[in-house]
């Protein structure tokens, strides 16, 4: 098959590290109107400054990532908690995942509706059960039994997604983005998070790979930390986000070679997509595959960095 040109570029940053994006796609600037694209980088700014907000105050890269993502949730413009798409019966479903690095531990959620921002339900997963991935009613109740927000599933539902779902009802292959975060904080670990809506028209009950570990979210201090996004099941069966661990610890790659390379398992499987990785060394990689994805990054220079077209060569 023809390769797609795999763009973004990499740097060194200086900790503490807090890199994010808003999913990846046919993301052009002749599709993308000019209110939407400004809507979007106001999104992602607002994101990386409650991510930094928590880095500065010598918070953890865990607390970081969920900051950062929190903003996104409740951000209608992105594909995850208010405004995510909508599943082929015009439901909601949402699937969320935190990592922590130093302790290489994780917890997340798949296939819930009604708990308003799914990354915290990731994270109850991760320190308030013994467990990994809850799925449905039992991850809604950890929820509700955790005091977390919970809302009427038509509060996520926009005009937008159900105007878009109605567009596609003959397409449903068609896939919406998805909403991440990785960090490394001072004290030199890394964390990360992700959460979606899932892809525009899916049957229920589908999962994708964002709250499956490895596939679309890894950290580890030895490592990296990682947030995909793009085709889902072309994620998965790359094991994406492992792979571009394994890449790193065993082979020795460098963190954007090990992205690109990673990349290409996904191209393989006929998928498209995106990531944004950080290393222990504030090494930032944030490559894609698609025609666009939205990310952004910052680091202790405090100077933020915002693309979202392949043309966007700062970041």
């Amino acid at each position: 098959m023809t390769q797609n040109r795999c763009v973004g570029t990499v740097w060194r940053a200086t900790a503490p590290v807090l890199v994010v994006h808003g999913g990846a796609g046919r993301i052009v600037p002749e599709e993308l109107s000019a209110a939407r694209a400004a809507a979007a980088r106001r999104g992602l700014r607002q994101s990386l400054a409650a991510g930094m907000t928590v880095l500065r105050d010598g918070g953890s890269a865990l607390d970081a990532v969920i900051a950062a993502v929190l903003v996104l949730e409740d951000d209608e413009q992105f594909n995850a908690g208010r405004g995510a798409v909508l599943t082929a019966a015009g439901g909601v479903e949402h699937d969320a995942a935190v990592a922590d690095g130093a302790t290489r531990r994780a917890g997340a959620v798949t296939c819930i509706s009604g708990v308003r921002n799914p990354v915290l339900a990731a994270r109850a997963v991760l320190e308030r059960t013994p467990h990994v991935l809850l799925s449905g009613a039992g991850a809604h109740e950890l929820a509700r039994r955790e005091g977390l927000a919970l809302v009427p599933v038509d509060w996520f539902v926009t005009a937008r997604r159900q105007q878009q779902l109605t567009g596609i009802q003959a397409r449903p292959e068609l896939t919406g983005g998805t909403v991440g975060a990785v960090a490394l904080d001072v004290a030199g670990h890394l964390a990360a998070a992700t959460s979606t809506g899932g892809t525009t028209g899916q049957l229920a009950g589908r999962v994708g790979d964002t709250p499956l570990i490895g596939a679309g979210t890894w950290a580890d201090d030895r490592s990296c930390a990682v947030s995909a996004t793009g085709d889902g099941e072309a994620l998965m069966l790359s094991v994406f986000a492992h792979e571009v661990d394994a890449l790193v610890r065993l082979a020795g790659l460098s963190l954007g070679a090990a992205c690109h390379q990673a990349l290409r398992e996904t191209e393989a499987r006929a998928g498209t997509g995106g990531c944004i990785a950080v290393g222990p060394d504030g090494t930032v990689a944030m490559p894609f595959t698609s025609a666009g994805m939205f990310r952004g990054a910052i680091d202790a220079t405090g100077d933020p960095r915002i693309g979202m077209f392949a043309e966007d060569t700062e970041c």
